[in-house]
């Protein structure tokens, strides 16, 4: 059972848990016959929808705390259709230590599955230190979207130092790996050539076999007030990334929204 470490070697504090979730197909609709709760995450499965199983990521304890190790593993097996979201925000927060804490989300989609990873978003709260990953490993017959997003700083407060790493591969080959890193000591993230000055910032990613690959990037928002967002084909895949910044999150939602409505209009 994972618990909270008195921070006696910051190297060796905080919670270490690993939640799982599996998901396979059952005649005409999709089960989740493996969810294993760890640590502050609690999994709660909602009402399936159109042969779609849902599963909710609930935290039931303040987290990530610096000195935190936490993990989700996702795994949707053939033919499985499997969403994930959490009802609430993420927040970042200092822990008893000066340690960094890490947020690690494993996605396996198998061949001819769907996923999708929808969390609420993340809130990078002054004096946090966060390194977030995320590997999604697909089949050449998987479909996946995924959606984040980043909020530096909760009101009138300067944000923690975050860094997120996505990783996509399909059939074993990369499709994608991406860095940012803000706040803290992460060099010009807030200049001009990363945010502008804006806090709030967003990713949408869409891999799916029939997706047409033959559509140029499309530049989504460019004014400063509203944010700007650009979608982006990715080479020699069936895969579009969206990424935004704005000075709020309403307004870097609305930007993924518009993307994803390109996406589904290809």
């Amino acid at each position: 059972m994972a618990g909270r470490v008195h921070p006696t070697d910051p190297e060796h504090s905080g919670v270490r848990a690993t939640a799982v979730i599996r998901a396979a197909r059952d005649g005409s609709t999709t089960t989740v016959p493996l969810m294993r709760n760890s640590g502050p995450f609690h999994l709660h499965q909602t009402q399936p929808h159109n042969g779609w199983a849902r599963v909710s990521v609930i935290s039931s304890m303040c987290a990530p705390l610096g000195g935190d190790r936490l993990a989700l593993d996702i795994t949707a097996e053939e033919h499985a259709k499997l969403e994930v979201t959490t009802p609430t925000a993420t927040i970042a927060l200092p822990g008893a230590t000066t340690a960094p804490a890490t947020y690690d989300v494993r996605l396996t989609v198998a061949d001819h599955a769907m996923l999708t990873w929808l969390p609420k978003p993340l809130i990078s709260a002054s004096g946090s230190t966060l390194h977030q990953t995320c590997t999604v490993d697909l089949s050449p017959s998987a479909a996946v979207l995924l959606r984040e997003e980043q909020l530096l700083g909760r009101t009138a407060e300067p944000p923690g130092h975050l860094t997120t790493h996505l990783t996509v591969y399909r059939g074993g080959r990369p499709v994608l790996d991406q860095h940012t890193a803000y706040g803290g000591t992460a060099p010009a993230w807030d200049g001009p050539a990363v945010l502008g000055g804006h806090r709030a910032a967003g990713q949408l990613l869409v891999v799916d076999p029939h997706l047409a690959t033959d559509h140029p990037p499309i530049l989504i928002g460019d004014d400063p007030e509203k944010g700007h967002a650009v979608l982006t084909p990715l080479a020699q895949h069936p895969a579009y990334l969206a990424t935004a910044t704005a000075s709020t999150l309403h307004q870097v939602s609305k930007l993924l929204d518009t993307a994803l409505e390109h996406i589904r209009n290809m």
